[in-house]
């Protein structure tokens, strides 16, 4: 009832997609996708972190359109790079341990008509600013390669 009643007064107030959304941020890649994926890998493993998992999203959307119903191709291809700090992950943890929530980190890049993107999430203010921070600068340095 108390999630009806904010959901109610937040589109009242015209807050639902800015307060409800998680929106990502992107960053404009001038390159192939293979190359953004190389800078993407080799930018995270330069900040000192080991890559987790990388989640091959647009194959599996691909492979999978037909059997759900859909023809429709949303990426050419797309990857996502699953990854944690514990340097980070523990400051935001001590400042509210719920920050879990957010853990692992990943960084996206997506082909989508020709275009390459790389992004990542938008966290909330405050102790996740650190978050952001990280992962603008490991984008930053993959685009720069």
């Amino acid at each position: 009832m108390k999630l009806l009643l904010a959901l109610a007064s937040a589109a009242t107030l015209g807050l639902a997609p800015s307060v409800f959304a998680q929106d990502a941020i992107t960053y404009d890649y001038a390159g192939s996708f293979d190359d953004a994926t190389f800078a993407l890998e080799s930018a995270i493993v330069d900040h000192g972190l080991v890559i987790d998992y990388v989640s091959h999203v647009g194959d599996m959307l691909n492979r999978t359109g037909e059997d759900v119903g859909s023809d429709v191709m949303l990426f050419e291809a797309a990857d996502i790079y699953i990854f944690c700090s514990a340097v980070v992950s523990r400051q935001v943890m001590e400042a509210d341990p719920m920050n879990i929530v957010h853990c692992p980190y990943n960084i996206f890049v997506a082909e989508m008509d020709g275009k390459v993107t790389i992004g990542h999430h938008d966290y909330p203010d405050g102790a996740m600013d650190a978050v952001e921070e990280l992962l603008a600068g490991i984008v930053k340095d993959a685009i720069a390669e």
